[in-house]
């Protein structure tokens, strides 16, 4: 909305979003045909989902924070399945955790980079580093034999709290300084 496009391009955004980090982590893994392509339920509810948003732009700066909050949930749900993913296909400890950030960052990278803006993951935000947490702590928990049920859930959490904790703290990571 803030790059005023219009809903073609409201719609396209909203796609990559939802299915891009999936798509490139099965791409990736080699589980082909991508989910996103498997099922198409997930193309209909990314679409129908930018199309709320589209009519509802003029709304939007209300609902800005609580979907803030909604987004950490999913996060922390994306970097649950993406490090799964991984671990089932048998990858190593950096690998897992790297599909568990990417299935939960990538779409919005995409996005970002075809709004022609420095994706959100590489500016100040807490966002990647949550990830990266909640999927070294997956992997951690999984080959200490923990229930994958529990894992889930406490890798997941982590997610979500360190999200929603640099949300209402405005937390960041260090930024590199310019020249001079």
């Amino acid at each position: 909305m803030r790059r005023q496009m219009d809903l073609f391009g409201v719609l396209v955004l909203g796609l990559v979003t939802a299915v891009g980090g999936g798509t490139l982590r099965d791409i990736l893994l080699g589980d082909l045909p991508p989910f996103s392509m498997q099922k198409e339920v997930y193309l209909y509810l990314s679409i129908c989902v930018s199309l709320v948003v589209f009519a509802w732009q003029r709304k939007y700066k209300s609902i800005e924070k609580p979907l803030l909050y909604f987004d950490a949930v999913g996060l922390g749900t994306f970097v649950v399945i993406g490090t799964n993913k991984a671990l089932a296909f048998e990858m190593g400890f950096l690998i897992a955790v790297l599909m568990g950030v990417m299935t939960g960052t990538a779409g919005g990278v995409i996005r970002d980079v075809l709004a022609n803006q420095v994706p959100l993951i590489l500016r100040r935000e807490i966002y990647a580093s949550a990830c990266v947490a909640g999927g070294v702590l997956l992997v951690g928990l999984s080959r200490l034999g923990v229930p994958a049920e529990v894992s889930a859930i406490i890798s997941a959490s982590v997610v979500i709290m360190i999200r929603l904790m640099a949300i209402r703290y405005d937390w960041s990571l260090p930024r590199a300084r310019g020249p001079g």
